[in-house]
């Protein structure tokens, strides 16, 4: 028996020990970490065969990707960070009257008064026949905002309440163009984010903003308009 074959026997039965491993563990961290051991091996018992063969410029890439598999290299700084979705994003929007706040992780949407009575009360604090009233007293913007909060809050809020109740019942207006700085906000993205980050913020929250998740068109244009921002100006 050659020695490149009593290697590949050795990593073979290697492979075997490890899979009957995984197949006890039911821990997704330990599985994982048992598949990237598994390739590790089995990346180098494929280059020490490639390196008898004389196949040196293949056998020496193998071995760096068995390497890296293995924890023996550490991968570049900032790859980790780019390729997962970070957690914990809120996206926030504020007019004259409300500030809102969209959590990306649970698709929970929360806010607060900004003026008037209740001055710093939470919308959760309010019932929905006191945000309802509420409406007539606040510009559209406002307006559009505290009715994304109550269609997702109480999606039947609409079914007892005139369309008239109050000036500026049609399409809000905004008072003056987006900045960048309200862009970051409404994507819940940090300055300086990359075009990436920006798409897969943009993607996730427009998920979330779907009718069947109790969806806002008001919103979902604001979280258009922050993407085309923001990618205007890496442009």
């Amino acid at each position: 028996m050659g020695i490149p074959t009593l290697l590949l026997g050795l990593a073979v039965l290697f492979v075997l020990i490890f899979v009957g491993r995984m197949v006890s563990s039911s821990d997704p961290k330990k599985l994982a970490k048992l598949v990237r051991t598994i390739g590790g091996i089995g990346s180098f018992a494929l280059a020490v065969l490639l390196a008898t063969r004389g196949q040196i410029f293949l056998a020496v890439p193998v071995a760096f990707f068995g390497a890296g598999l293995l924890g023996w290299i550490s991968r570049p700084a900032g790859w980790s960070a780019r390729t997962q979705r970070k957690t914990g994003q809120v996206s926030r929007v504020r007019s004259q009257f409300v500030e809102m706040e969209l959590d990306h992780d649970s698709g929970e949407m929360r806010g607060r008064v900004l003026k008037g009575k209740y001055e710093n009360v939470p919308l959760d604090a309010l019932d929905p026949e006191t945000l309802t009233a509420l409406r007539s007293g606040f510009d559209e913007e406002s307006r559009a905002l505290l009715e994304a909060y109550l269609d997702r809050r109480a999606p039947g809020w609409r079914e007892n309440v005139e369309e008239d109740a109050g000036p500026g019942s049609g399409q809000a207006t905004r008072h003056g163009p987006m900045t960048e700085e309200e862009a970051h906000q409404i994507l819940g993205l940090e300055a300086g984010a990359t075009d990436a980050e920006i798409r897969r913020a943009h993607r996730s929250l427009m998920k979330k903003l779907h009718p069947d998740q109790g969806g806002s068109t008001y919103l979902a244009a604001r979280v258009n308009e922050a993407k085309e921002i923001l990618l205007r100006r890496h442009h």
